[in-house]
């Protein structure tokens, strides 16, 4: 029978009281907190941290009452929580159609929409969690990181055990976060304590891949600009970002065949004999396919009827989530990062060669690839922190249900809000000049969508040629690869590194490649000494806490500059 709470005034674990305080907690406290962060990240810099740690370390207070079973609670909180901040970030959406010009549907006609492409991402991520988490054991970082968090903040043996190195990293990840930008050597080297952390998570064989292929970008933009995919002083992700999502999609079709594989009858006769799935990883499939569909029909709807977009270029992006949401769901679990981004230029791309010539439908399609793939890939990594934690997944899919609600909502409220208070934010950044871009509100990721959408009155075969060229690398490599199986650290993660790791150097700006790969390479480093004195479990290593920490640590500071960004906007 289980313990009552610790303290009196808990409702009792299960009951309507207990679900309510835990969804009130992340929805209406943690998760605007982590949305407005995303969303201030986003307009000023282009990218945002993932809600995930941040959200698990103080849900954590919340639910520390209940002892050990209290890990589900804070799971749970930072589900939805999360699940706020990812779709609060996508508020840039509404900055790019103000950079194009284009007309602005009324704001409840936008959340609807947001609403049914996020419960969408909801369902088809749920779909690939089997797949990604149960059968591939992807790492998932972050994911990693969180359920070490709760396991280590709920549970008191494993409390005494690896607080130290769990504090030890928040601080180094907080003081890092906020230095960063206030240190002219830190600043220049593009410094990011949660860069490094998720190094000291995923250890060297992957850091030093991701270093590798952003030496093998930076090295090749000579050879760029020579063919004329890049202008002189481009920055080479300008393109590679491109190659690199190709190399994540032939890997993906090695390992998917694989997959198709080992799913014919004969091996599934072979596996008769394998542990049926527990009681907490069960999903009825049919009604998720039911959901699939109703909100497929709603994204359809809303697109259709109340935007005036064209029914074919809204199914073809609805198809391509299927597609993205694995592709971008492995590249999460390897390396935690989600090419978002990736995904939508990809589309508009596809789009272009289908015949698409009209920006505004181009935006308002690539935003199911944008949205879906965000909330699709967040699923995942909650469902990593909820296999190694045994969290029931219904309920985790009902708590990100119900974060997408708020999420959608602010996400338009955001957007119109940071925009009225920084004019700056209006301006198109595509037509300025070098000198003319302003320095605090480089919205990278606007920059990126409406840059391609205005392609389509311009169209550029080099960018198709690159991703074919980048299915064709990671088709080969993830092939010989399988083939060889190499062990050895200099073959792995160097010579034939995974493409799934190597991409992320093609996503990034180089610094940030070498900073994954150095707390990489000083995680094995120090596990290579201190693995026999260390009795965590496997999965819960000083390093992997020690980055949580980081990651967790940075997120916090990425909060305060959030907080203090929204007063400078109220004054």
């Amino acid at each position: 029978m289980d313990a009552p709470p610790r303290w009196r005034w808990l409702p009792a674990e299960g009951s309507w009281r207990y679900h309510l305080l835990l969804a009130a907690s992340g929805m209406l406290v943690l998760g605007p907190l982590a949305g407005l962060t995303a969303a201030y990240m986003n307009f000023s810099l282009g990218f945002f941290v993932g809600g995930q740690v941040l959200a698990g370390l103080l849900g954590s207070a919340v639910t520390a009452g209940y002892g050990a079973r209290g890990r589900h609670g804070a799971n749970y909180i930072q589900t939805a929580a999360a699940s706020v901040a990812s779709m609060a970030a996508m508020g840039v959406l509404v900055q790019a159609m103000v950079w194009m010009g284009l007309p602005q549907p009324p704001a409840w006609q936008l959340v609807a929409y947001f609403t049914c492409i996020g419960m969408l991402g909801v369902g088809i991520g749920m779909l690939y969690t089997p797949i990604l988490v149960d059968r591939m054991r992807l790492t998932f970082p972050s994911g990693l990181a969180v359920a070490n968090i709760l396991r280590a903040l709920t549970d008191p043996v494993l409390l005494r055990r690896s607080v130290g190195r769990l504090a030890g990293g928040g601080v180094a990840g907080l003081v890092g976060g906020l230095s960063a930008g206030r240190i002219p050597w830190l600043a220049a080297a593009e410094f990011s304590a949660s860069t490094f952390g998720a190094g000291l998570v995923v250890r060297a064989r992957i850091g030093v891949a991701a270093a590798v292929g952003g030496l093998l970008g930076w090295s090749l933009q000579p050879v760029f600009v020579a063919v004329g995919w890049l202008q002189p002083g481009d920055p080479f992700r300008k393109i590679t970002f491109l190659i690199a999502l190709g190399t994540i999609m032939g890997a993906a079709l090695v390992d998917l065949a694989l997959i198709f594989r080992d799913a014919l009858p004969a091996a599934r006769r072979r596996a008769a004999a394998a542990p049926a799935a527990e009681a907490w990883q069960r999903v009825d499939r049919g009604r998720l396919w039911l959901w699939v569909l109703a909100w497929t029909g709603g994204t359809l709807a809303t697109g259709h009827l109340l935007l005036g977009q064209p029914l074919f270029f809204l199914a073809l992006a609805i198809a391509l989530v299927f597609v993205f949401a694995l592709v971008n769901g492995i590249s999460v679990g390897v390396s935690d990062s989600n090419p978002i981004s990736s995904a939508f230029v990809v589309a508009v791309v596809l789009m272009a060669l289908l015949g698409l010539a009209d920006p505004g439908v181009g935006l308002m399609a690539g935003a199911i690839l944008l949205v879906s793939t965000s909330v699709a890939c967040d699923m995942q990594q909650d469902r990593s922190t909820g296999w190694r934690l045994g969290t029931p997944r219904v309920l985790q899919f009902r708590y990100q249900v119900l974060g997408v609600l708020v999420g959608a909502l602010l996400a338009v409220g955001f957007a119109r809000v940071f925009m009225a208070a920084y004019p700056v934010l209006l301006l198109d950044q595509t037509v300025m000049k070098a000198d003319e871009q302003p320095v605090e509100w480089t919205s990278a990721m606007t920059y990126k969508f409406v840059g391609v959408l205005r392609s389509l009155t311009d169209d550029q075969p080099h960018q198709r040629t690159a991703i074919m060229l980048g299915v064709g690398l990671g088709l080969a490599i993830e092939v010989a690869r399988k083939v060889l199986r190499p062990r050895s650290f200099l073959v792995d993660a160097v010579l034939l590194p995974s493409p799934y790791a190597m991409s992320l150097g093609g996503f990034v700006n180089l610094p940030t490649a070498l900073w994954f790969a150095a707390g990489g390479v000083v995680a094995s480093l120090l596990e290579r000494n201190t693995a026999k004195r260390d009795d965590l479990p496997e999965d819960m290593s000083g390093t992997s806490l020690f980055g949580g920490g980081m990651i967790a640590g940075d997120a916090l500071a990425a909060l305060g500059i959030g907080l203090v960004g929204l007063a400078a906007v109220l004054r």
